[in-house]
């Protein structure tokens, strides 16, 4: 680990930082990373429709299928990929050849179904990936949605995010699943200050979505130590299952619905949050194999 985080260094060193490159040397890519401590909770399909409401707000945006094992960005917007990551890393393709244009107002790399450890990949490979993705700095804003649970590579993707989005229900399961992700993230990525925020899916009331999140925040100010702040919620609603049926973004197929109403007054908020100064691509590469790990 602490190899590949010397050679990727390495390589930054080789080819400089492609934001310095851009045309506005003061451009700074936000990347957020949804993930969740378990399936079912919605993150796909909030990290799907949270970019189309950032598209909407003019923003360059590209979503990234970070799940490695079962990619399935892809059913939700209807599309068939050719190409993945997986090619990228293995430089049959650069990142142009497989980045995908999207009815929608955004861009979509497609997951590597099937690879399942981006730390140990050679150094050619990761020389690939490092080079690639440094291409994706012109973007405003990169989401990433993760893996559902604590594998390695979600951890290298939270590690490497400027902030991070756990999605949770007011299903018990959910909220104990959720603590332990965080839990996780907190506790097995050393000399970290991860920037987790937390989002509640399928609340019936506003006042349901700040109970959830009051208590899963308490929790962990109190037995871990850590501060995590509650982004907003979105209310259950009938139009997120027919989107998903019809493979459609409820925010294209309802653009009034209480969901996309709710994320679009997250991603308000959102914006209303100044960046940090070790933000962007270059910095995101830096980081992404950096993160130590409790032995």
């Amino acid at each position: 680990m602490e190899e590949q985080a010397k050679e990727l260094r390495e390589f930054m060193n080789n080819y400089g930082e492609s934001e310095n490159d851009s045309k506005s040397k003061n451009h700074k890519t936000r990347i957020i990373a949804i993930t969740s401590g378990k399936g079912g909770v919605g993150k796909t399909n909030l990290a799907v429709n949270m970019s189309i409401a950032y598209a909407q707000l003019g923003k360059k945006v590209i979503l990234i299928d970070g799940d490695l094992g079962m990619a399935n960005v892809n059913v939700l917007l209807n599309i068939v990929p050719q190409y993945n990551l997986m090619q990228v890393i293995n430089g049959q393709k650069k990142m142009s050849e497989i980045i995908l244009d999207t009815e929608f107002g955004i861009k979509f790399i497609a997951g590597a179904n099937g690879f399942s450890k981006i730390a140990n990949l050679s150094k050619e490979e990761l020389d690939n990936f490092a080079r690639e993705f440094s291409s994706l700095s012109n973007a405003d804003i990169i989401i990433i949605d993760t893996a559902a649970g604590i594998a390695d590579n979600v951890l290298q993707f939270v590690a490497a995010a400027d902030e991070v989005y756990v999605v949770t229900t007011p299903e018990p399961t959910a909220i104990t699943d959720a603590y332990g992700i965080i839990k996780t993230i907190t506790t097995e990525l050393v000399n970290r200050e991860i920037n987790l925020k937390l989002l509640v899916n399928r609340v019936h009331s506003a006042d349901e979505g700040k109970r959830i999140s009051d208590r899963i925040i308490n929790i962990v100010a109190q037995f871990l130590n850590y501060k995590v702040e509650y982004i907003g919620f979105v209310y259950d609603d009938s139009v997120v299952q027919a989107s998903v049926i019809r493979q459609k973004p409820f925010m294209i197929v309802n653009p009034t619905s209480k969901p996309a109403v709710c994320l679009k007054h997250i991603v308000g908020r959102i914006e209303k949050t100044d960046l940090t100064g070790n933000a962007g691509v270059s910095n995101f590469l830096k980081k992404f194999l950096g993160g130590k790990r409790k032995n």
